[in-house]
């Protein structure tokens, strides 16, 4: 099986997660790097995608500075959600090829998702026509992906426990009638992402048919850079 190369970076920044993709793309395109899986937490941030409307952000200003939440735009699928810590994130930058399958690869990150939740003992499951794994009518975990040259960026967000709060200041993906849980919310214990991220790397290479291996984030970044 094709490698896959996975690194748990902590809690960082939206921007400098994004621009670690984009360098990182360039090398899996190129063939010079594996394919990669970032695994991380972000600061407080409201995303939008490629489809999102600045009016699916419902706190104006001042309420965004105030309770510490960064705007970013992003060019990943979808409208907007929010990142934050206790919400694993996980960026797959991944060669799906020339004739890359979009929606066989994002079926395949919700196989995935539907896994983690229930090794934590939440049924979880797809509802057609929307993206993502919902538990009932609320969504548990986000899915939203870029491909160029057949090279993926972008990807998942499972909430473990972040503020379910942050979800109330927007229209989560656009969506006004279902709502937002956590392991948390469904009364799970909420274990540290650090530890779900390591649940979670082994069961997306089993869906993409990779063989996992992690790494110090070092060793992403000095690659990252000389390509630079």
């Amino acid at each position: 099986m094709k490698p896959l190369l996975a690194t748990w970076l902590g809690r960082i920044g939206y921007a400098e997660a994004f621009s670690l993709q984009t360098r990182l793309a360039e090398r899996v395109a190129g063939g010079s790097m594996p394919d990669t899986l970032l695994l991380l937490e972000h600061e407080p941030v409201y995303t939008l995608g490629r489809r999102a409307s600045e009016a699916e952000i419902l706190l104006d200003e001042v309420a965004l500075e105030s309770r510490g939440i960064a705007v970013e735009r992003s060019d990943r699928g979808g409208r907007v959600t929010y990142h934050g810590p206790g919400q694993l994130v996980g960026y797959p930058i991944i060669n799906l090829g020339p004739l890359a399958d979009t929606v066989g690869y994002v079926r395949a990150l919700e196989r995935s998702l539907c896994s983690l939740a229930a090794h934590y003992g939440v049924q979880a499951g797809c509802i057609p026509g929307l993206t993502g794994l919902w538990v009932g009518d609320s969504k548990i975990a986000a899915i939203g992906v870029h491909v160029s040259r057949g090279v993926t960026t972008h990807g998942f967000a499972f909430n473990v426990d972040p503020d379910l709060s942050a979800f109330n200041g927007i229209v989560p993906c656009g969506i006004v009638d279902r709502g937002v849980t956590s392991l948390s919310a469904l009364g799970m214990e909420a274990p540290p992402v650090r530890s779900v991220a390591m649940t979670m790397a082994p069961l997306i290479a089993d869906e993409l048919g990779r063989s996992p291996t992690f790494v110090e984030p070092s060793f992403l970044e000095e690659g990252a850079r000389a390509e630079a």
